[in-house]
């Protein structure tokens, strides 16, 4: 071997470990950059789920966002409801709302149906954190109330002063009531329409689910 290529190697050897910890240390911020790229996307994206449906927040009415085919699942319907929930589930009507809780909690309630009817509840930015199917029915409707924690102890005070002046306890039987991670989120409401002559009572339940702010 020659002066010049043993040179070449002894180089090489003693650089080895910096090259190694300097691709070692590019992978791992190119990792890090990645995932933090994709869990932002919810906050950088000007068409989440939330800005769509921000005109709901006052509309105190789930709209629907997806419906399932009056012609067959497997038909093309001639005039289908204008919906913008795109690759849907054919045999499901799907309804939502957005909610902020500045003003007081959310309360929404659901027509108690024959059909197979779910609410889930969704922070914005941070995915689903609550669902219930209409097995949790009670007298003829689902009720949810959706608040912060603080406007949640401030309705149990409520109620706990009321107990203390009807000297009898509060009716909230019925009610389920969420803690919201966050302020602003919304409500998607799925209803399966297991035949095509179900379409229509599907979307009809859907559209049925009111939500609405309550000051308290």
């Amino acid at each position: 071997m020659t002066p010049r290529a043993r040179a070449v190697l002894d180089s090489l050897g003693r650089n080895a470990g910096k090259l190694a910890l300097a691709t070692t240390i590019g992978l791992v911020l190119a990792a890090m950059t990645h995932i933090a790229a994709i869990l932002m996307l919810p906050w950088l994206a000007r068409q989440d789920a939330h800005a769509r449906l921000a005109p709901t927040t006052t509309s105190e009415a789930a709209v629907l966002v997806a419906a399932p085919r009056d012609a067959g699942f497997g038909a093309v319907d001639a005039s289908p409801p204008e919906t913008w929930l795109p690759l849907h589930d054919p045999a499901t009507a799907v309804g939502a709302c957005a909610y902020d809780l500045a003003e007081g909690p959310l309360r929404v309630s659901a027509p108690d149906g024959r059909l197979f009817q779910t609410i889930s509840l969704h922070a914005r930015g941070a995915g689903a954190y609550y669902a219930v199917t209409d097995r949790a029915a009670v007298r003829g409707r689902l009720e949810l109330v959706v608040a912060t924690r603080e406007q949640l102890d401030a309705l149990l005070a409520r109620e706990a002063a009321r107990e203390e002046v009807a000297d009898a306890p509060a009716d909230g039987f019925g009610d389920l009531r969420v803690v919201a991670p966050g302020r602003q989120g919304f409500v998607l409401v799925r209803t399966l329409a297991a035949f095509p002559s179900e379409a229509g009572l599907a979307r009809a339940l859907v559209e049925g689910v009111s939500c609405t702010i309550e000051p308290l």
